[in-house]
């Protein structure tokens, strides 16, 4: 029997999935059958999460009638991933709810809205990453410096990023590309590959 699938994710522990859960939560109240809650505390830059990935599973295997979000970026932040994962849908006949952004995957209108919301959602990305790049040249301008890693210290690694890590480098994604989609450092992920040895790759 089919289920809706309800996906919730924020890029950091410093973000609350509550912000999302009330209208959601309204949302599912308002439904009949089955209710399955995926989550995810990851970057929005890859499509590869803990929680996504045991939803596109779900989708494969045709457990998944619909899935509901709280609004569209929450699916992911990457225009390729996000248009990849509408034509998925699709293709398998899973519907798709926005609650913030109205839109409905099955009319042509609800697919180029979703587009252009993917790309919007992408672009955003692309000029906050840039806000942070030109904070930290200004900042350097005026003398900031930050320091590397103490000696001897511990990089504490989440499993989810363990798995992600291996997984990747399995498929043949390059170490700068893995260290991107995850946040660590390329030393960091050449470690994780070597199950957590002293270091001893070039970054």
């Amino acid at each position: 029997m089919k289920h809706i699938a309800v996906y919730v994710r924020v890029s950091s522990k410093q973000q609350d999935q509550r912000s999302q859960e009330p209208e959601l939560t309204r949302w599912v109240q308002a439904q009949e059958g089955e209710v399955v809650w995926y989550r995810d505390k990851f970057t929005g830059r890859t499509m590869q999460r803990p929680g996504m990935d045991k939803l596109l599973k779900d989708i494969d295997s045709g457990k998944i009638s619909s899935i509901v979000v709280w609004r569209l970026d929450r699916l992911g932040r990457t225009a390729k991933g996000l248009t990849a994962l509408f034509e998925d849908l699709r293709e398998k006949g899973v519907g798709l709810v926005s609650l913030k952004d109205g839109l409905d995957l099955g009319t042509p209108a609800g697919r180029l809205m979703a587009n252009v919301l993917a790309s919007v959602a992408a672009y955003e990305t692309e000029v906050r990453a840039e806000r942070v790049l030109a904070g930290q040249a200004a900042a350097r301008a005026r003398g900031k410096k930050w320091g590397g890693s103490v000696k001897g210290r511990r990089v504490k690694v989440k499993d989810e990023q363990v798995s992600m890590v291996r997984r990747m480098r399995s498929e043949g994604t390059t170490v700068a590309a893995i260290a991107r989609a995850t946040g660590l450092s390329r030393p960091t992920v050449y470690s994780v590959l070597e199950g957590f040895p002293k270091l001893n790759k070039p970054a």
